[in-house]
């Protein structure tokens, strides 16, 4: 009969260990168009992203700015909903606020 020793994992634990990969991470990108309020962006920002008031206003004024902005950094199916959200959510307000993915 084997002696149960709690602190033993085993060789093949370790071997599993060294095995795993951290999965590829995704940035979620809005991009500024001529019709979308800059109020319904920091809303998006809020709800879907769940950043704070100021940082909404800072994402929301890059992406009016400059073009693009980036909402956060995910692994791919987080990504891919919250990009859903987004064009779920501008759809149903009638804007036309595209969110894409990039990976990392």
């Amino acid at each position: 009969m084997t002696e149960y020793n709690p602190g033993f994992q085993g060789e093949t634990s370790l071997e599993q260990r060294q095995d795993l990969k951290e999965p590829p991470m995704f940035r979620v990108l809005l991009h500024n168009d001529d019709y979308t309020t800059m109020e319904f962006v920091v809303d998006i920002l809020m709800n879907v992203f769940h950043k704070t008031h100021e940082e909404s206003i800072q994402i929301m004024l890059k992406v009016h700015q400059e073009g693009v902005g980036v909402c956060g950094i995910y692994t791919y199916d987080i990504a891919q909903t919250k990009v859903n959200a987004v064009l779920r959510l501008a759809t149903e307000h009638e804007f036309p606020l595209k969110s894409t993915l990039e990976q990392v």
